[in-house]
C-alpha cells in the first residue's frame, strides 16, 4: 500500500508565522500568554503548551498586567488593544497580513455605508475568532450569516457590503452573493446597492482545486484536522465529495483498520491549521497497519 502526503497541506503563511513568533518568544521566558488557542488543533496546543503557551479568554485578559500576551493569526477586534493599553500588557501581534488587510477594509466600508444607510454582511461563522474580529471594526453591527436562513437578518431594501471570512469556502461565498443578489431584485432595490467582496484567502481557496485532484488520485483519503477548524470542514467537505472514501480525523488514534482494505493507495491531506508533523504522524501508523497485514 502506497502512503501519500499532500504536499500542499499543512500549515498556511499566517498559522506558520505566529507559531514560530510564540516559539521565538518563549526561548526567553518561562510561560507565554496567548489569547485564544493559537491554531485549531488539539495536537499542537497541548505541544507547545509543553514549552510554556498558556492559553487564555478575553475574560482573563482583562484581570492581566504587566505581561506580554501573543494575538494569533486570526486577529482581534480594538477592544483586545484598548484592554492592553489600559492594563500595561505588551502584545505580541502575530496577526496574519491577510486578516489586518481585510480588517480595514471592513472599517472603511463600514464608515462609508454610515452616511448612506448600508449594512456590513460578512459571510462567516458566528464565535469564530476571525469574524469577532472583524465584526469589532463595526462596532458589532455587522450582520453574520451562515446559512441561507440567515439572510432574513438583513434589510433588503437597504445597501449591502458583504465580505468573507478568509477561511470560508469559495463555492459557499458565491452561493451567499447570488442568494443576497436573488433577495435584492425581490426588493426592487438597484443592484448597485450591493458591493460584494470576495475576502477569501487565495492561499486557502487554491488549496480546493488541489485537493479535489488529490482526492481522485487515491483509494482512500484521510483529512486531518482539529474539530474545530472551519478551514478543516469545509476542506474535507472537498474531499468527500470527489473521493468517498475520505475519512476525517483529529490524529492517528482515530484511525480504523477496516478503512484500508483493498487500498493500493492513501492520500494524507489536512487543514491550514495541520502540523506536518502531525500528518507524518498518521502516515506512519498507517504504514504499520499495511505490515501487520503480509
Amino acid at each position: 500500500m502506497n502512503v501519500t502526503i499532500d504536499k500542499n497541506s499543512g500549515y498556511c503563511f499566517g498559522v506558520e508565522f505566529a507559531i514560530q513568533m510564540a516559539e521565538d518568544e518563549m526561548e526567553n521566558c518561562e510561560e507565554l500568554y496567548c489569547l485564544g488557542d493559537i491554531v485549531h488543533n488539539s495536537m499542537e496546543v497541548k505541544r507547545l503548551y509543553k514549552k510554556g503557551l498558556r492559553i487564555i479568554d478575553r475574560e482573563q485578559l482583562k484581570e492581566l498586567r504587566d505581561t506580554k500576551v501573543l494575538i494569533r493569526a486570526h486577529g482581534e477586534p480594538p477592544e483586545t488593544y484598548k484592554t492592553a493599553l489600559e492594563n500595561n500588557i505588551e502584545l505580541i501581534d502575530a496577526s496574519c497580513p491577510v486578516v489586518l488587510k481585510l480588517q480595514n477594509r471592513v472599517k472603511h466600508a463600514f464608515d462609508a455605508d454610515k452616511t448612506k444607510g448600508g449594512q456590513i454582511v460578512i459571510y462567516g461563522q458566528v464565535g469564530h475568532a476571525e469574524v469577532i474580529g472583524l465584526a469589532g471594526q463595526t462596532g458589532d453591527e455587522a450582520i453574520i450569516v451562515t446559512t441561507e436562513e440567515d439572510l432574513d437578518k438583513i434589510d433588503f431594501s437597504r445597501p449591502v457590503t458583504l465580505f468573507s471570512q478568509t477561511t470560508k469556502s469559495t463555492k459557499g461565498f458565491y452561493h451567499i452573493k447570488s442568494l443576497i443578489e436573488e433577495r435584492i431584485q425581490q426588493a426592487n432595490q438597484d443592484s448597485t446597492a450591493f458591493n460584494a467582496n470576495d475576502s477569501i484567502c487565495r492561499q486557502v481557496s487554491n488549496r480546493e482545486p488541489q485537493l479535489t485532484r488529490f482526492s481522485m488520485e487515491h483509494d482512500v483519503i484521510i483529512f486531518v484536522s482539529g474539530k474545530k477548524s472551519s478551514n478543516g470542514k469545509a476542506l474535507y467537505s472537498v474531499c468527500k465529495q470527489h473521493n468517498p472514501n475520505s475519512y476525517f480525523v483529529e490524529n492517528e488514534e482515530e484511525l480504523e483498520k477496516d478503512w484500508f482494505a483493498n487500498a493500493a493507495s492513501v492520500g494524507i491531506c489536512g487543514a491550514t491549521s495541520t502540523p506536518m508533523w502531525l500528518m507524518q504522524q498518521v502516515a506512519d501508523s498507517i504504514e504499520k497497519f499495511d505490515l501487520e497485514t503480509v
